[in-house]
């Protein structure tokens, strides 16, 4: 089956699932949210700028890993919505011919396939699996799935303020969590689409799909892939008059220029909670241990 390139983690699921834990306790305070330059998306509302105070929180340095997810599912039995549904969807380019004939593709979106048994444990359907994986970012997760997750690891989802102070790292009105070069000094500093999508991505970065949590430089907070990797989901709904939608936040492998040039730290999507795909996953904030944040 063809596979998504990755970096291989640590040797077993247990090791992994004590790895990548790390939790960073943050102040809060009141910072400049949202953007509405010429780079903002029309008609997902990342605009107007203004101030927002959150209240200090912790939130993990990385996003939930398979290896973390497989530890949840073993004490819990907990059964996603990709495993009920029966499928998912998976980049095309990642699946053989044979497979990408038979699944199902969006009118809007024909990069996609719907994929009998795609899930969290078998990203690409059956026959695929974790191994060198146990460190990358789980995916196949709906929001209740993530919701789930967060309840039973002692915490909850983000709220988009909270994601978004994190994200910034410090930084007033920076594009990315690292200043506003998307390639400062020629280095990649996030995994997004090279090439042009959706025919070619050269992986420049390094990754044709998702990359270990732990890749790339961390934010100023110490936060790693909150920009590319892939989409994290937050507590909050997309709009007030669509409150069947939740938002979502950071982008993907999958996005680009071109067509979705939402790995900017300001932006946001939306997706039905009981959505799932091969690039969209989540982190947990909680509170800060004695509450009150250190910096």
């Amino acid at each position: 089956m063809a596979s998504a390139p990755g970096a291989v983690g640590p040797g077993t699921p247990a090791d992994a699932a004590q790895a990548y834990r790390t939790t960073v306790d943050l102040p809060g305070g009141t910072f400049r949210m949202g953007n509405e330059d010429d780079e903002a998306n029309a008609g997902d509302a990342e605009g107007p700028v203004r101030e927002v105070t959150v209240a200090p929180f912790a939130v993990d340095a990385y996003a939930v890993t398979n290896a973390r997810f497989a530890a949840f599912v073993a004490a819990t039995g907990h059964r996603t919505d990709a495993e009920r549904f029966g499928w998912s969807y998976v980049f095309a380019k990642f699946l053989p011919g044979a497979v990408r004939k038979i699944s199902p593709r969006p009118d809007a979106t024909p990069w996609w396939c719907g994929v009998a048994g795609a899930r969290w444990d078998a990203p690409e359907g059956p026959g695929s699996g974790l191994e060198g994986r146990w460190d990358h970012p789980a995916v196949h997760l709906s929001w209740a799935d993530a919701a789930a997750f967060c309840a039973w690891d002692g915490g909850r989802l983000p709220t988009e303020a909270e994601w978004e102070y994190a994200a910034r790292g410090g930084l007033d009105q920076a594009r990315y969590p690292w200043g506003d070069e998307l390639t400062p000094g020629g280095t990649h500093r996030c995994n997004i689409w090279q090439g042009t999508f959706p025919v070619k991505n050269t992986a420049d970065d390094g990754y044709a799909g998702t990359a270990p949590v732990h890749a790339y430089q961390p934010n100023g907070y110490g936060l790693f892939n909150v920009a590319g990797n892939v989409w994290e989901w937050t507590a909050d709904t997309w709009h007030p008059d669509q409150p069947g939608l939740r938002a979502m936040r950071g982008g993907s492998y999958l996005c680009h220029a071109s067509y979705c040039n939402r790995y900017r730290v300001a932006a946001r999507t939306a997706n039905t909670p009981d959505s799932t795909t091969g690039n969209l996953g989540f982190r947990v904030v909680r509170a800060c241990a004695d509450g009150v944040a250190r910096s």
